[in-house]
């Protein structure tokens, strides 16, 4: 892959905010003609730069309306104590990230739930039964006035 030059950003700025974009239309974009843009955009593909395509879903329509950090102490600091942690947030369909983190914690979660109701369940049911976690720490989101995630 050759460096990242300023069409290159610009490529991968469009893509990021619409990923569905046709190729006549990012090279208009750009300023490339569209056989230079595709074949751009195919070398990020091949090189891993591009590592996807996304749907970016609707929260409040799929029923999510509750969104929270969970910031998670484990009890031992061991490889097998985390990799337990980390199967058991693999098989929670609330936890949407899982972070091993450095600081006064081992990991922070990103936690998606229909309503308060729903996360008390998943707190106490579900994080609350691992026995590695040691401290839950809950930052519940008010809002979001900026989130690039796709």
């Amino acid at each position: 892959m050759r460096a990242i030059d300023t069409i290159t950003r610009k490529i991968l700025h469009e893509l990021s905010l619409d990923g569905r974009i046709s190729n006549l239309e990012l090279a208009q974009r750009v300023g490339l003609s569209p056989s230079a843009c595709l074949r751009r955009v195919q070398e990020l593909e091949r090189s891993g730069v591009i590592d996807g395509y996304r749907a970016v879903l609707n929260r409040a329509a799929l029923g999510i309306g509750f969104v929270a950090y969970v910031a998670v102490g484990l009890n031992k600091h061991t490889k097998a104590a985390q990799e337990a942690f980390e199967a058991k947030m693999a098989d929670a369909p609330e936890v949407t990230e899982c972070h091993n983190v450095t600081g006064s914690v081992e990991y922070l979660l990103r936690v998606e739930a229909a309503d308060l109701t729903d996360y008390k369940r998943f707190h106490t049911q579900i994080l609350g039964t691992v026995e590695q976690v040691q401290s839950i720490t809950s930052y519940v989101v008010m809002g979001s006035p900026k989130d690039e995630r796709a």
